[in-house]
């Protein structure tokens, strides 16, 4: 068994968090080395098993742009019935004619804070990218499907450097006001300090958008993420992107390097008293077979740790 930090309770956060695992999509979306559906489905088990409430499973992309997702209708066909359950992503409405077909019930969208993010991810200027989300989402709903929206660039940009918030607010609320549930904050190069965190959530809140419509997805580029996590935990935000033992990073960014790990993520609420539903040590294990199938060691600090202290 996997040792567990001390619990000391911080006044003022949250009694729980929800994590929002992007392992078998963002975690293994950048990797060079295909990996099988039949290892993809068993990844996405396993963490389920690991008692993570939210899995995002895949994304209908073309294949050209990521080819390790080209088997994403193989992989929630794999999934079954089950699979039904997993978000995926769907980047126009192609990709949501293919979840509909599937019969799957959560999507989520991917839009760009800056314009120059817009044009080098999607092609499009920022206000076409919004104007192609539109009927997307609309057409979702009306099916009766959840749509979460992910908003990239949120702290700083690689092209235009920092990124004010009134920007992020002013496209987040765009596309809440479509329809999406909720609305994913993502520092996709891992720019942001804590100050930033807390500065956005109180933009969003000036626009009355409160914490509980919100979500973070931290990357640990400059060390960052914990901290960052702790900022947004104390500014009321209650869920939390996470990707199993620090995979991933955005192809169309090259300064984007792994997310924030789940293992690290849990680590640091179990130490505040923040229920999550985690359990560490099946999470581990499952990031340390993964890291067996990719042919390297975890990027997460708490599994090189654990897997060192159990060695």
């Amino acid at each position: 068994m996997t040792g567990l930090p001390m619990v000391v309770p911080e006044p003022g956060l949250p009694e729980a968090v929800t994590i929002y695992e992007v392992g078998p999509r963002d975690g293994l979306q950048n990797e060079a080395t295909l990996v099988p559906t039949a290892t993809k489905a068993a990844f996405v088990r396993r963490l389920v098993a690991a008692g993570l409430p939210v899995v995002e499973a895949t994304s209908f992309v073309h294949p050209r742009w990521v080819p390790q997702l080209a088997d994403a209708e193989e992989l929630m066909t794999t999934l079954g019935e089950e699979g039904r359950g997993h978000p995926v992503l769907v980047p126009n409405e192609r990709g949501l004619d293919r979840a509909l077909a599937l019969g799957l019930r959560h999507v989520a969208i991917f839009g760009s804070a800056t314009e120059t993010f817009a044009q080098q991810n999607l092609n499009r200027s920022l206000e076409t990218q919004l104007a192609m989300f539109e009927p997307t989402v609309r057409r979702a709903r009306a099916a009766g499907l959840d749509v979460r929206a992910y908003v990239s660039m949120c702290f700083g940009d690689p092209w235009e450097g920092p990124v004010e918030a009134q920007q992020v607010v002013a496209v987040g609320t765009r596309l809440l006001e479509m329809g999406a549930a909720q609305l994913s904050l993502g520092d996709t190069i891992g720019v942001a300090t804590a100050g930033q965190v807390t500065a956005l959530v109180g933009a969003f809140g000036e626009a009355g958008i409160g914490p509980d419509r919100l979500a973070m997805h931290f990357h640990d580029t400059y060390g960052q993420a914990l901290t960052n996590t702790h900022a947004a935990l104390r500014a009321g935000i209650t869920t939390f992107d996470a990707s199993a033992g620090g995979l991933g990073g955005c192809p169309y960014a090259r300064s984007a390097t792994g997310n924030l790990a789940t293992e690290d993520l849990v680590w640091l609420l179990s130490g505040l008293g923040i229920a999550h539903g985690v359990d560490l040590d099946a999470l581990v294990a499952t990031s340390t077979w993964m890291a067996t199938q990719l042919g390297r060691p975890s990027p997460s600090a708490v599994v090189r740790a654990l897997a060192q202290s159990s060695g």
